[in-house]
């Protein structure tokens, strides 16, 4: 039997290699499996590694992750957020730098909406950073608003990272997905409260645009609008809350809200339909291939002694529980600058797990908190995914300008969780509040 370090290290290295030539993520794992399951067991292993894609394939929590898929399709292919995007205008209020404040709103309703940080980064600047730089709006800030706010999209329900977290780490997902309200509202808050204070303390950021009265009927008007994306949100994590529903029963009943809002505001169809139901199924197939294939690595792993392994050279080193937390979310903020966050992710998770009940940390705190970290890949440079959706979606903006806006929004990002190592709270009320 190899040292348990060796088929460890070979493994990581290899599938390290593999996603930075830019093959997709399941087919790099399914390479290093099958590689590995021949070196280790000869032919005779391939049906160990049938069954445990089939086990896992068939798990039922992870009927949760095509829904939550499907509801983002229905709203954004019937064109229904709009009618949130206005609506939102109109509550916001007139305030010196209200577009920053309307761009980090949109984004945290959005995001509660979809889940999907690029679709949410694609939408605003196609529709709100024109109408931004338009009205004389700093154009960076303008960026760095979208950017922090898409980020918030994979934290706060419905989030499909934290589901695929639970399922790898064995983590409650419902305690997952209600730890992550509290971050998400708090990282927006510190967001606007960022912005406000540039302004006031540099006015030319923000233009004093002319007063618009809105009257209190069209004030109700808004307030109407928002009632039934409300209801969907009540319906996606209202009904954990109160355990009523499963996460993947709520997210029906979400989708189910989803196709009620569309045919309210006369935007349902049946080729609307179709079309959101048909990439959901592929976006869903691909997840799913994902996962399959990083348990199965996990398992690979496990029969290695590589975890084990792990597991006593952690607690032989007695390093103190701080510093650990620190290098445990140091490696992937670093490694997520240059390598698919969500990989990565797969590629960690089975490490961090036996690590975790070496120093007892929460699991929902710690999970919650690596989340947070992985999504910043997402908006930190050079190969951020929601930068370049960004950069797609508005090709007048230079990539120096959308690099150069980010850093604001990754360094206020950790602050809050600093705030939230110090303050777990934050992360786990919710969670206690209704396990």
């Amino acid at each position: 039997m190899l040292d348990w370090y060796i088929p460890l290290s070979i493994g990581l290295v290899a599938l390290v290699a593999l996603f930075m030539t830019g093959m997709p993520i399941f087919l790099g794992f399914l390479v290093v499996i099958v590689s590995g399951v021949f070196w280790l067991m000869g032919p005779a292993g391939f049906g160990m590694v049938i069954n445990s894609m089939y086990d896992t394939g068939t798990t039922a929590s992870l009927g949760t992750i095509p829904l939550f898929i499907l509801l983002g399709e229905i709203l954004f292919r019937s064109g229904c957020v709009q009618v949130l995007m206005d609506s939102i205008d109109k509550l916001v209020g007139r305030m010196r730098g209200r577009q920053y404040v309307l761009s980090i709103s949109l984004s945290t309703v959005l995001g509660a909406l979809s889940g999907s940080a690029m679709a949410v980064g694609a939408m605003m600047g196609r529709s709100l950073l024109p109408v931004m730089q338009a009205k004389g709006y700093d154009t960076k800030l303008s960026i760095g608003t979208i950017l922090g706010g898409s980020c918030l999209a994979p934290v706060i329900p419905p989030s499909l990272l934290a589901i695929i977290i639970g399922t790898l780490a064995n983590v409650s997902i419902s305690s997952l997905l209600l730890g992550g309200v509290g971050p998400g509202l708090f990282l927006a808050v510190l967001f606007v409260a960022a912005c406000l204070i540039r302004v006031k303390m540099n006015p030319a950021l923000a233009p004093d645009e002319e007063p618009v009265t809105i009257t209190a009927r069209e004030k109700l008007r808004a307030l109407a609008g928002l009632l039934p994306f409300t209801l969907i949100i009540f319906m996606v994590i209202g009904l954990i809350m109160l355990g009523i529903a499963t996460p993947s029963e709520s997210a029906a009943t979400g989708v189910l809200g989803g196709i009620v809002t569309a045919a309210w505001y006369r935007k349902l169809s049946l080729r609307m339909l179709f079309d959101s139901f048909a990439e959901a199924a592929k976006l869903a197939s691909v997840i799913l291939l994902i996962l399959v294939s990083a348990v199965m690595f996990t398992q690979l792993l496990a029969f290695t002694g590589a975890i084990g392994g792990l597991t006593r050279l952690v607690t032989a080193l007695e390093v103190n529980a701080w510093v650990m937390l620190f290098l445990l979310m140091l490696l992937p903020f670093v490694l997520c600058m240059f390598i698919d966050q969500l990989g990565l992710m797969l590629i960690l998770i089975p490490i961090y797990v036996p690590i975790l009940g070496v120093y007892h940390f929460d699991p929902v705190w710690f999970w919650v908190l690596f989340l947070i970290n992985i999504t910043l890949g997402a908006i930190t440079p050079p190969f951020g995914y929601v930068m370049f959706a960004l950069k797609a979606a508005a090709p007048q903006v230079a990539m120096r300008d959308i690099f150069r806006a980010s850093w604001l929004f990754v360094g206020l990002t950790l602050i809050g969780m600093l705030v939230m190592v110090l303050a777990p709270q934050i992360v786990t009320f919710l969670p206690d509040q209704f396990r």
